[in-house]
């Protein structure tokens, strides 16, 4: 069964994302916190990460940092959810290293069809590298 790990601070996405996609035979992993989902993202290494950016703490770019540059996570495709709709904000996110950009509100359909695509490739940043 593939895993997906959802960081996200917004209780009622964050419940709404996992009954959809637990419902559509993933099991998923959560964080409501960015510290959390990284130290989960490190213990269970999900096939797929979604991350609220930007959230209260930050937007979201120390998180993917850690990831990548940790060997146990760096190949792990991660999305970004976001708020942010100005191209600069996608463009700088893919710039950093982000496999794949959604803007809320979004229909769970699309980020189901987002999820699958991502974790059929894997992360693009380990087919840049090669």
């Amino acid at each position: 069964m593939k895993s997906i790990l959802l960081i996200e601070d917004n209780a009622d996405i964050l419940a709404n994302l996992t009954e959809y996609l637990e419902l559509e035979g993933y099991l998923i992993l959560t964080a409501n916190s960015e510290k959390k989902g990284i130290e989960m993202a490190r213990e269970f290494i999900p096939d797929l990460i979604i991350c609220d950016s930007p959230n209260p703490s930050s937007n979201g770019h120390e998180v993917l940092r850690l990831l990548i540059d940790t060997l146990e996570t760096t190949d792990i495709p991660i999305i970004f959810s976001s708020t942010m709709s100005e191209a600069n904000n996608l463009q700088d996110a893919l710039e950093r290293g982000v496999d794949d950009y959604i803007i809320k509100p979004f229909d769970l359909e699309s980020i189901l069809v987002m999820a699958k695509a991502n974790i059929a490739s894997g992360s693009k940043r380990q087919k840049c590298l090669q």
